[in-house]
């Protein structure tokens, strides 16, 4: 059955509507769609927490023995080196799952009209995960080596490469296909695309930096008070402080939760462009209007 308040996600939009449909979209929806990304991510976001509570908790420790620092400095960035390594692992892992949950429950909310099935959503990310994993990986490369050589054309991949999750997921094409196909999906629409990201992830930053102002001013105070100590060493020890550990956790969990916003719309960008290239919903539309025609 069809919710009298289903979003229609394959037609074309402005900027506001995308924006304004987006938030409608996370209202409407907030409930069945955070059970569902806490039932396929929350493991992985505990181990993610557990790793960041350890990273800061081994800063700690090593930043505090400056002589072994002194002493074997190749032992020290080897451990830091490790440390970064394992944390970018966890963090690429915990990010593509909730990219795949949320898409897989759009994907899942439109197929259903509305009532986005969890069995269905779960048996699609186990069967896609690696292969979304080898386009994130792909993906960041490229974006990376673009930025390196020139600052310019990492930001015009990564508006591209944006839309590569939600070809992946909508039209089920293998890494290479989504890869070439996103650069013909934009093509003409580029700097609609990239001013739409740019809003979202503008605002996406300021509601972030909100979470995060108590871990900062009491960083500030609590660093403050320990550059009084003789030991200059002292002051890493704030990495141990517990009130610390748990502003910076939820500043965290609550920014975690806010990526779901920039995924959300990129998804009603990508059917925007869609629409305006194939003009696929349309002919959708005329299709199902026919079926419903020859029932009658």
């Amino acid at each position: 059955m069809e919710k009298n308040n289903f979003i229609e996600f394959k037609k074309e939009r402005d900027l506001g509507a995308i924006i304004t449909d987006t938030f409608q979209f996370i209202r409407e929806n907030w409930k069945a769609y955070f059970l569902t990304v806490l039932k396929i991510v929350g493991p992985f976001l505990l181990i993610a927490i557990a790793a960041l509570v350890f990273y800061m908790f081994a800063m700690s420790d090593m930043f505090n023995d400056i002589d072994k620092i002194d002493a074997n400095p190749g032992s020290f960035f080897s451990k830091i080196f490790s440390w970064v390594f394992g944390l970018m692992f966890v963090y690429i892992l915990l990010y593509t799952l909730l990219s795949m949950a949320s898409l897989y429950f759009i994907k899942s909310y439109i197929e259903n009209k509305g009532n986005p099935q969890f069995d269905e959503i779960k048996a699609n990310i186990i069967q896609n995960v690696w292969k979304f994993l080898g386009l994130g990986v792909l993906v960041t490369i490229v974006t990376v080596i673009g930025a390196v050589f020139c600052y310019l054309p990492g930001i015009y991949l990564g508006t591209v490469l944006s839309l590569t999750t939600s070809i992946m997921v909508f039209e089920n094409k293998s890494i290479g296909d989504t890869f070439s196909h996103a650069f013909t999906l934009i093509k003409g629409e580029w700097w609609n695309t990239f001013g739409v990201l740019i809003v979202v992830w503008m605002l996406l930053m300021v509601i972030g930096q909100a979470f995060s102002i108590p871990a900062l001013i009491y960083q500030f105070v609590k660093m403050g008070t320990m550059m009084q100590n003789d030991d200059p060493t002292a002051i890493f020890e704030i990495f141990k402080d517990p009130i610390y550990l748990i502003l910076n956790v939820v500043s965290y969990v609550f920014q975690f939760v806010l990526y779901s916003i920039p995924l959300i719309s990129t998804v009603f960008i990508y059917f925007d462009l869609n629409e305006q290239k194939n003009f696929s919903g349309t002919f959708e539309k005329i299709e199902n209007l026919g079926n419903t025609n020859n029932e009658d």
